[in-house]
């Protein structure tokens, strides 16, 4: 059937121009590390300030995660990348990993980058407050200033989509 209404029709334009890839994330290891789950190659892609279609594989190892692409090669901590939505909530083990690794070497800056980008990106205020209530349930990783970023950001967005909720 073909799409009748202007509705229909961007509707049927914005599915058919939707681009499924394959996953460039390979598991090399048995043992599946705890936040795994919240290596993405957008994450991957942020974090190297690289597009997407520059990351060739991202490569996840026992202890940690191996990114290839244009122009890198590195091995970064699955502790570097951020909650997501569209997996478990964190867990107390995960904080602990967090923590661990945080004593050595912060990763909020990027963190807060990775969720204004996320922020940016809601296409409706139900996304934008699923993402706003994840940061919420991290925040205490995060210093006051990146809190307020972050904050700053949120509400810039809720202006922009018209929504007056929280």
């Amino acid at each position: 059937m073909l799409p009748t209404s202007t509705l229909e029709w961007q509707s049927f334009t914005n599915i058919s121009s939707l681009k499924i890839s394959e996953s460039k994330i390979v598991h090399k290891s048995p043992t599946l590390h705890p936040l795994a789950r919240f290596v993405t190659e957008e994450a991957a892609a942020i974090l190297f300030n690289i597009s997407l279609e520059e990351i060739y594989k991202i490569t996840c190892l026992r202890y940690v995660v191996h990114v290839h692409g244009k122009g890198i090669s590195r091995f970064v901590s699955y502790a570097d990348f951020p909650p997501i939505l569209a997996v478990n909530l964190p867990t107390p083990l995960d904080f602990y990993f967090w923590h661990k690794r945080w004593k050595k070497k912060p990763a909020q800056e990027f963190w807060q980058k990775f969720y204004i980008y996320q922020f940016e990106k809601a296409l409706s205020a139900a996304e934008l407050l699923e993402w706003n209530n994840l940061v919420t349930k991290v925040k205490s990783l995060f210093t006051n200033r990146g809190l307020e970023t972050i904050k700053d950001a949120f509400s810039k967005q809720q202006n922009s989509l018209n929504f007056s909720g929280i």
